[in-house]
């Protein structure tokens, strides 16, 4: 996995291989396999100044402002507390 943050003032759409896609908005920060970024299309963005590599590896990119969250994902539906009734009431 490569780390990429975008360097463009608009959002960016990277074709990437098996048919998939990375929607990147200005200054975010996005992963992707090794590789993807041995293909032609990255490379012209990255030799456009549009995208820049910023690490290799595969946990969480922890550099400057944009700092990878730290708590789990809120959404979804938390476990209820209460007790549930059982029999004939």
């Amino acid at each position: 996995m490569k780390s990429i943050i975008s360097k463009a003032r608009r959002p960016l759409k990277i074709r990437l291989s098996r048919g998939r896609v990375l929607h990147l908005g200005p200054g975010k920060e996005g992963q992707i396999a090794t590789e993807d970024a041995d293909r032609e299309s990255f490379k012209k963005l990255v030799e456009a100044g549009d995208v820049e590599i910023v690490g290799e590896g595969s946990g969480p990119v922890t550099s400057g402002g944009n700092v990878a969250s730290s708590h789990p994902d809120a959404r979804g539906h938390h476990p209820s507390m209460s007790i549930k009734k059982r029999g004939d009431r």
